[in-house]
């Protein structure tokens, strides 16, 4: 009779270098006895060795190279990771492959999703029934086809009317391959659209100075634009959307647009404009003027005629006069939002606004919000009823006991933009599935939302 008991994988870990590396060496072995491994205390009684490595200065670059050595020579399986992992010679070749080609990979610092992916394929994880109490994506609330990926907590901005950054501290990005590794957890857990958030997308990386990481055994700066196309790349064999929430009208964002209209990712920004006049503007302090929005919203739409942009709006900022409000309403006309949530101003406890002289009335903050909504509507109601007779791809939310659906398309976020109410199909044996792509024909359109069949 054969023992049942299934063996538990041992991993040798050799740390190096600064106490970052240290962090790292922690975050790795953490993941390793989540998943079930165990650590070994010696070369000879493991087997897999991981060598965190540094590279700073000649002196711990040779005794990174030993170490790999000795770990070769007393065990045979190695992965490489850390500092000396991104080093290139004066030739640009990878130091350590050069000296010791036969280990099995290696990455750079920070690397944790990397390290977890070379050693799932040189050492399977363990079935550890009582210790794998976490699907890989880990616990979501969503449905099981669209996910939240968070990139960075807090804020940098110091908006008047916002007290996030007292809450939640100044920016801080998360290691890309943590985000990457997530999202494609994400992916193969059955997700089909992913919406990256954040305080502020566009700053992803600006506090640790757009870091290098290590993706799939690239390189891949801590950086938006670098995230977005990773993002897409990755999305892609399984057919997945990548949305972008939050996003400030930075110069680099206009570098975005291209991967939409190729496809890459959903041609759909959420950019938190907030007002357009400059001078509410440089009371709310925000990084921005509405001259240059305008001017950005318009050179993206030629980039990317199918481009949806959704924003957000304040009514009655303190000090607003009603020239600069006519002057909001003048430049909704002409940017022509396509979604558009618009909030009369509420004192916020902590807010330095509320320090600011001439507040707007309450009665007056609401009729200007309802201005607002009033045009939008028209606005909204313009550019839907131009989508009647498109075709369109939209991802299924519900299905009802007809056998209708309740979708959206590229151009909806879920729960706070319109949705796509598509008819039963004529054939009984085609039926709706939750979490499917479908390809429609828009048969009608109102302020809000579409209608279709496929």
């Amino acid at each position: 009779m054969t023992n049942a008991l299934q063996v538990t994988p041992k991993i040798g870990f050799v740390s190096l270098g600064c106490p970052k590396a240290l962090v790292d060496s922690e975050q790795i072995l953490t993941q390793l006895r989540a998943e079930g491994y165990d650590t070994a205390k010696s070369y000879d009684g493991a087997d897999l060795v991981i060598v965190n490595t540094c590279g700073f200065i000649d002196a711990a670059v040779q005794e990174s190279l030993d170490a790999i050595g000795e770990a070769l020579n007393e065990n045979g399986k190695v992965i490489v990771t850390g500092c000396l992992g991104a080093k290139k010679d004066a030739q640009g070749d990878d130091i350590i492959l050069k000296v010791h080609p036969k280990v099995l990979a290696v990455t750079g610092p920070h690397a944790l999703g990397e390290v977890m992916d070379a050693v799932h394929l040189h050492m399977p994880k363990p079935h550890a029934p009582f210790l794998d109490l976490l699907p890989p994506q880990g616990v979501k609330l969503t449905p099981k086809h669209f996910a939240y990926l968070k990139i960075s907590e807090g804020c940098n901005h110091r908006c008047s009317f916002c007290i996030i950054p007292s809450m939640r501290g100044d920016l801080v990005s998360r290691p890309i391959a943590d985000v990457m590794m997530e999202a494609e957890n994400l992916f193969k857990a059955g997700v089909k659209e992913l919406l990256v958030i954040s305080q502020d997308t566009s700053a992803y990386g600006v506090d640790i100075k757009f870091r290098m990481g290590f993706w799939s055994g690239k390189p891949v700066k801590t950086h938006m634009t670098q995230l977005v196309e990773a993002l897409g790349e990755l999305a892609a064999p399984y057919g997945a959307w990548v949305r972008l929430h939050y996003v400030y009208p930075y110069p680099h964002v206009d570098a975005i647009i291209p991967m939409m209209a190729e496809g890459k990712i959903l041609p759909y920004l959420d950019v938190p404009l907030q007002h357009a006049h400059p001078d509410v503007l440089k009371r709310m302090k925000r990084p921005a003027s509405g001259e240059k929005n305008i001017e950005r919203i318009q050179a993206w739409r030629a980039m990317c005629p199918d481009l949806t942009i959704r924003s957000t709006f304040i009514a009655g900022f303190p000090g607003e006069t009603e020239a600069e409000f006519e002057y909001l309403l003048d430049f909704l006309k002409e940017a022509e939002i396509d979604r558009l949530g618009c909030f009369a101003y509420s004192p916020v406890e902590g807010a330095t606004a509320n320090d600011i002289p001439n507040a707007v009335p309450e009665e007056v903050r609401e009729e200007r919000r309802g201005r607002v909504m009033l045009l939008q509507e028209e606005i909204s109601k313009k550019r839907l009823q131009a989508k009647v007779g498109k075709t369109m791809r939209v991802l299924v939310d519900e299905v009802s006991r007809t056998g209708a659906a309740t979708a959206r398309s590229g151009a909806d976020a879920p729960e706070i933009d319109g949705v796509v109410y598509v008819k039963a199909p004529y054939e009984p044996h085609i039926k709706y599935k939750v979490g499917e792509f479908v390809d429609v024909k828009i048969t009608g359109a109102d302020a809000h939302d579409l209608w279709a069949e496929a």
